[in-house]
């Protein structure tokens, strides 16, 4: 019951994502990157929580390590668009 209940909020958030995002224009994909960069930074702070619990099994401690691997990717990968779209706004003469 608990497994179907979380299986369905997930596939929920897949399909708001995707109609969430589809709506965004291009002349905010920028600010709201940066954002969602901070908040994914508190996503590694939940995963190295979940990594570094004492009275976890050991599998807990492999999915808080996995955890932590994908939102440090997602944070750095943010952070490497956000500064390459902000560089085609600067002007030529300009670094």
């Amino acid at each position: 019951m608990e497994l179907t209940l979380l299986f369905f909020v997930f596939v929920l958030a897949i399909f708001l994502g995707v109609e969430l995002i589809s709506k965004v224009p291009s002349q905010l994909h920028t600010p709201l990157m940066s954002g969602s960069n901070a908040i994914s930074g508190i996503t590694i702070v939940g995963a190295l929580v979940a990594a570094g619990a004492a009275n976890h099994s050991t599998w807990g401690t492999v999915l808080g390590v996995v955890a932590l691997v994908l939102a440090t990717i997602n944070v750095v990968g943010g952070y490497v668009v956000t500064d390459r779209m902000l560089r085609m706004f600067k002007r030529k003469g300009k670094k």
